[in-house]
């Protein structure tokens, strides 16, 4: 059983890898490291810009997409959590949590989730917002905006400081 699914997966590294399914490996791959899962996409995108220079924007496009994406799902993922915690919580410590969220939100608010790109916090970063109850489709323009200009810079110096 083992075996099989190493085989299995190995097959589908194979497959993802060859050029003509590298827009649909970068897809995947900035999708699943924006959850909460520990993996990088920078590396697949990077790879593929050796390989097809002249994509640039659209490899840049479909990592910001998928990217953005899998932040989406993590703030999905923290606001069924936070509706979960609030089910089953004692209600004085759901009240005080609930104080300190919102004055938290009204403080820094989704502008902050121009930040979800960073590692470690970034992916966090997503799922409390989704726990605070941040504006959804302003939480994801900011979303978007911080892992665009990720992937903008991350393209654009490599390419520079390769003459790619």
């Amino acid at each position: 059983m083992e075996i099989a699914m190493m085989d299995l997966f190995d097959g589908l590294f194979r497959a993802l890898a060859l050029p003509q399914a590298g827009l649909t490996a970068i897809f995947l791959a900035s999708l699943v490291s924006a959850t909460l899962l520990p993996m990088g996409s920078e590396a697949v995108l990077l790879a593929y810009l050796n390989v097809a220079p002249d994509m640039l924007w659209a490899a840049i496009a479909v990592a910001t997409l998928g990217n953005t994406l899998g932040g989406v799902i993590t703030y999905g993922m923290g606001r069924g959590a936070e509706a979960v915690y609030e089910h089953y919580a004692n209600p004085s410590q759901a009240g005080r949590w609930t104080l300190k969220a919102h004055a938290w939100t009204r403080r820094w608010g989704a502008p902050v989730l121009l930040l979800s790109w960073l590692p470690v916090i970034g992916d966090p970063l997503c799922a409390v917002a989704g726990w605070l109850k941040l504006p959804f489709w302003t939480s994801v323009f900011y979303i978007a905006v911080g892992k665009c200009l990720r992937y903008v810079a991350l393209a654009l110096s490599v390419s520079w400081f390769f003459g790619s």
